[in-house]
């Protein structure tokens, strides 16, 4: 845990997440049916989608809190190591479930496939007098879309402290996700789930929910922005990676800490999009999970040499490009 001022505002307050990406590099996402394959040496790196976006906003600058459950095993221990001294203010509390898991197949163009391990039964709740004091200190909150996160919403209402979530890949019809999309002031997804059907799932989510805006991110074919000022979506021109691209573990959350950090200084909606496109990016130009976290100068300064890219409307007629990074996570929060 790093401590912090029991007084101290969070900036940003990350609700469940983490978890430990094993990573197998192949030869093709496809792998062909065999009895075994020899591959590179297999990595284990703390990962998942909350600790995404705990590190990188804690990167950028902003006051980083992060509330989840972790088992008490050798999973554990790498999420606790791996957030320490980073100045993420980690409170965790023991599942007797344990730490969820995924194994995540890497191509050789840094594309990849996840198989994701939720681990925690449904009725797992955090207890309000864990959170409360927590939220009570929060500008703004992230919920990941683990079960027990729900249960939180009714509390950030009432606090009316602004919230984000990231749907990954759903497919607009999965009950799980739905009062994620609806309840959250920010919703983020991958264009993966609903390919073609993107932009009505987008329509749907900012029509019925709560929405300032919603962003669908399509890997290297960029990403989409739709306000209530929009008929239909914005397409935000993909960023150019600072380097090869050699693995897009974590580019979607990096994408998530870009836009939320812009958001937090006051930008304008278009501009937090192309932030997090150069955030996401730069997650892909190394190796493993979460390994490749931009700072703010970095930011700034790619900001600036891209100067002013246009946005481009998207009709909902028109066909959207599913990601093309590979982006395959689980439906429950990986």
């Amino acid at each position: 845990m790093t401590f912090q001022q029991e007084n101290e505002p969070y900036d940003v307050l990350v609700v469940g997440g983490s978890g430990v990406d094993t990573i197998v590099r192949v030869d093709a996402l496809h792998v062909p049916s065999a009895d075994s394959y020899g591959v590179p040496p297999i990595e284990e790196w703390a990962g998942h989608t909350g600790t995404g976006v705990a590190l990188g906003c804690a990167t950028l600058g902003l006051t980083t809190g992060f509330l989840d459950f972790i088992g008490n095993d050798h999973q554990g221990t790498l999420i606790r190591e791996r957030l320490a001294g980073t100045g993420v203010d980690f409170w965790p509390l023991i599942s007797p479930h344990g730490t969820r898991r995924a194994v995540n197949l890497v191509g050789p163009d840094g594309r990849r496939t996840s198989f994701y391990d939720a681990r925690d039964p449904l009725d797992l709740r955090m207890p309000a007098e864990h959170y409360l004091p927590r939220l009570h200190r929060a500008r703004h909150v992230h919920l990941s879309i683990t079960n027990f996160a729900r249960y939180l919403y009714d509390d950030i209402e009432a606090l009316g402290i602004p919230v984000s979530t990231d749907l990954h890949d759903w497919n607009g019809a999965t009950p799980h996700h739905r009062e994620f999309a609806l309840r959250s002031d920010l919703v983020f997804l991958s264009t993966a789930g609903a390919g073609e059907r993107i932009g009505a799932v987008m329509q749907e989510i900012l029509r019925k929910g709560r929405a300032q805006a919603v962003i669908a991110t399509a890997a290297a074919g960029g990403a989409y922005l739709l306000t209530p000022d929009d008929r239909t979506p914005r397409l935000i021109p993909p960023a150019v990676p600072p380097g090869p691209v050699l693995d897009s573990n974590g580019a979607g959350d990096a994408f998530t800490c870009g836009f939320l950090y812009g958001r937090l200084e006051g930008r304008d909606l278009e501009e937090c999009a192309r932030l997090g496109a150069i955030a996401g990016a730069h997650a892909c130009t190394a190796r493993g999970t979460h390994t490749a976290l931009i700072k703010p100068d970095e930011l700034s300064y790619a900001l600036n040499s891209t100067g002013a890219a246009a946005t481009i409307p998207v009709t909902l007629t028109t066909t959207v490009p599913a990601a093309r990074t590979g982006d395959q996570v689980s439906r429950t929060g990986a």
